[in-house]
């Protein structure tokens, strides 16, 4: 039998956590700096959306330790990290200590997806697209 995309995605998403470790939350999310629009502009708007509002802080800043990614990837809360792991075999692509992350921020859209922030301990931010608003509620409610 062919596993769900629901079901690969919840495996993926508990997929290498620690002993002992709770998973809280996950989604599926893009990261703003990899965003890729189609359509009559797309090359411009993927420029602004890359480069524009996709992150703060400068080398050596927690937000300039993920790396360049592509396409959507599963943002998971547990007790102990926020991180992001491929959907289809949760192999971790960037987590980070739950304490460095200090709130999630919604933004407007600017595209069909919804916006937000991850703030983190020293200033500096990544953002976020997902296809849910309420995505970005659950993570606000667990974070701050």
């Amino acid at each position: 039998m062919i596993m769900g995309m629901s079901a690969l995605r919840e495996r993926s998403a508990h997929s290498q956590l620690a002993p002992g470790e709770r998973l809280l939350a996950y989604a599926t999310v893009v990261p703003a700096k990899s965003a890729k629009g189609i359509g009559i502009g797309a090359s411009l708007a993927n420029h602004m959306v890359n480069t524009m509002g996709a992150q703060s802080g400068g080398a050596g800043s927690i937000a300039a330790g993920m790396p360049r990614t592509s396409g959507a990837l599963l943002m998971r809360v547990t007790d102990q990290r926020v991180g992001l792991v491929q959907p289809l075999d949760g192999t971790p692509v960037w987590e980070v200590p739950r304490s460095w992350v200090t709130r999630v921020e919604r933004r407007p859209r600017t595209q069909l997806m919804a916006r937000f922030r991850l703030h983190f301990a020293d200033g500096s931010w990544l953002a976020f697209l997902t296809m849910r608003r309420r995505t970005i509620e659950q993570f606000r409610s667990l974070i701050g």
